[in-house]
């Protein structure tokens, strides 16, 4: 069975007064880890990865592994330009790491052979496998169908997390068993799961982590009445964590529960009074 299964967290960054509060996040994956998540990723866009240097992203991932077995943990690689990723990629594969995590060059909007070049270059110069993160609001590109089966069909691209909106397109790598689909809108995480994902990466789910976990075993063990009521429960946590742009959502509610501070680097902005007060009722 591949590593890549259950509930994965894409563990946000803390900071303090414009620095990485090392405090907070040792804090915050000791309590994910309490809970039983299947692992945890780093810097992600929930990790406000674009807003670290690539030495603060090193040192968030130096971090999680001194709490993290290796086995759990995933790296997020993004950049738009490739040479310079794959200087900072072959650094990163130094340390031990479960996978990369690795999104469509931003911006440069690529042509399908163009992304079908990139993701197979960055493949052969990998040692750990890769996770295709398709997340065309963000990237720019979408990607095709044939593109994406093409690309998959890689050896070492092991996964998938699945922001793509394409129904069409999640049925077909499902169907093709070439990799595990790992569900990245958390509004989806249920019938995801139900159509055979093999997990989610939820930024949610660093909230009511117990309940995230517990939908993943249920929908495991076919217990598909308890799952779906469980996911009806998370409903109204998750539909606010996207209020407004993640992560102030998902940092806002963990400030709330004393774990780490509500502060983000700019041009993100804090969440409003409105969305905290509606996660105080929740």
């Amino acid at each position: 069975m591949s590593v890549f299964q259950g509930i994965w967290v894409p563990v946000v960054t803390p900071f303090q007064d414009g620095a990485i509060d090392f405090g907070g996040l040792q804090r915050l994956v000791g309590h994910l880890l309490e809970r039983h998540v299947a692992g945890i990723m780093v810097c992600t866009t929930t990790g406000e990865a674009a807003s670290l240097s690539r030495p603060e992203q090193l040192a968030v991932l130096d971090a999680v592994l001194q709490q993290v077995p290796a086995q759990r943990v995933v790296m997020g690689l993004s950049g738009n330009n490739q040479i310079e990723l794959l200087q900072f990629q072959e650094e990163v594969l130094k340390r031990p790491v479960a996978g990369l995590l690795v999104p469509a060059p931003s911006y440069i909007r690529p042509s399908q052979a163009g992304l079908e070049a990139f993701f197979r270059t960055v493949a052969d110069a990998s040692s750990a496998p890769v996770i295709l993160y398709d997340i065309p609001y963000r990237t720019g590109v979408t990607f095709e169908q044939a593109t994406l089966l093409n690309i998959v069909s890689h050896p070492r691209i092991q996964a998938i997390k699945d922001c793509g909106g394409n129904l069409g397109n999640t049925l077909a790598l499902l169907a093709s068993g070439e990799v595990d689909v790992l569900c990245g809108e958390d509004q989806q995480i249920f019938n995801a799961l139900c159509l055979g994902a093999s997990g989610a990466i939820a930024a949610s789910a660093h909230v009511q982590t117990e309940r995230f976990v517990a939908l993943w075993h249920q929908v495991r063990d076919n217990q598909l009445a308890e799952a779906r009521a469980t996911f009806f429960q998370l409903l109204p946590l998750i539909n606010t964590m996207f209020i407004e742009p993640n992560p102030a959502p998902v940092k806002a509610a963990l400030a709330l529960e004393g774990l780490i501070g509500s502060e983000l680097r700019a041009p993100m902005q804090r969440a409003s009074d409105r969305v905290i007060a509606q996660l105080k009722q929740l």
